[in-house]
Order: structure tokens, then C-alpha cells, then sequence
């Protein structure tokens, strides 16, 4: 078993969990990452402004429609997204946020991490809950592996 760093333990101790980026495609990665998370027992909304249900979760068109309380946001959207979704959180004051990215940008972007900065959002950059939720799969364990050596996960 791999130590989970302490910033990934913290977002994966969150009750309810928003993912941004779920599509009506199941195979993308915000809809794995969302069934995942519901797997693994945490109450998870799905965040997608053109469906109302989604991977069979709710899903919001933005942060401001989820009613109750959020712990923690997913963003896996593009870049060009991410900065709202980034100020939507902290009018909720969502402190925990995660950008998936693998080899690409994935859902980074500089003004996202600017806004987190401005906020006092200390955000996760780069891999997904994938590669540290058991079980972990043997694809995700070899991206981990490989990616923490470009310091592009959290380590």
C-alpha cells in the first residue's frame, strides 16, 4: 500500500463531494472519478449545467444549485472553466479543491491556480482520487508512479 499524502487523505476524508465535468459519455474521466468516490461511500453530486442526472447522481448545473452542504470540489472540466468553478467553490467555502490532470493540462489553468492563491484555497494539482482509492487498478498505479516523477501528482 502506497502512504497517501496528507493533502489527498484530507480532500478523501470529505462527506459530500461535488465533481465537476461528469458527461452523459461514462467513459470520461470525471464519471469514473464520481462512481469511485460513490463507491468508496462518499455522498457525491454530479456538477454539469445541460443534465439533471447524471451516473445515477443529481446533477447541478453549478455549485450555487447544490442545496446542503459541499466538502470538497472535483474539477474536471477544461482549463478555460476551472477559474469559476474555483470562485463558486469559495462563496460556498469549499476549501478543497482538486484539478485532475494526467499528461496534458487536464483542468489546470494559471488563473484558476491565481484565484485559489487570491482565496487562500490551497488546491490539489495534477493526478485524480483514481490512484489513491482502493482498489487501485493497475493502470492507475503505473500513471502514479510515473507522473510523481514529473511532479505532476501529489507526492
Amino acid at each position: 500500500m502506497v502512504p497517501i499524502p496528507p493533502h489527498v487523505a484530507d480532500f478523501l476524508s470529505a462527506s459530500r463531494m461535488a465533481v465537476a465535468g461528469v458527461s452523459r459519455s461514462s467513459s470520461q474521466p470525471a464519471n469514473a472519478i464520481l462512481r469511485r468516490l460513490r463507491d468508496g461511500g462518499h455522498e457525491v453530486v454530479a456538477i454539469n449545467p445541460h443534465a439533471d442526472q447524471l451516473e445515477g447522481a443529481m446533477c447541478y448545473p453549478d455549485l450555487a444549485a447544490v442545496p446542503g452542504v459541499v466538502d470538497a470540489l472535483m474539477v474536471v472540466v477544461s482549463p478555460a472553466a476551472a477559474e469559476g468553478l474555483v470562485r463558486q467553490a469559495a462563496a460556498r467555502g469549499i476549501t478543497r479543491i482538486w484539478f485532475h490532470r494526467s499528461f496534458g493540462d487536464g483542468s489546470v489553468s494559471e488563473s484558476a491556480l491565481k484565484a485559489c492563491a487570491e482565496l487562500g484555497i490551497r488546491p490539489i494539482v495534477g493526478g485524480c482520487p483514481l490512484m489513491y482509492c482502493p482498489p487501485v487498478d493497475v493502470a492507475h498505479r503505473c500513471m502514479r508512479w510515473l507522473l510523481q516523477r514529473r511532479g505532476r501528482v501529489p507526492s
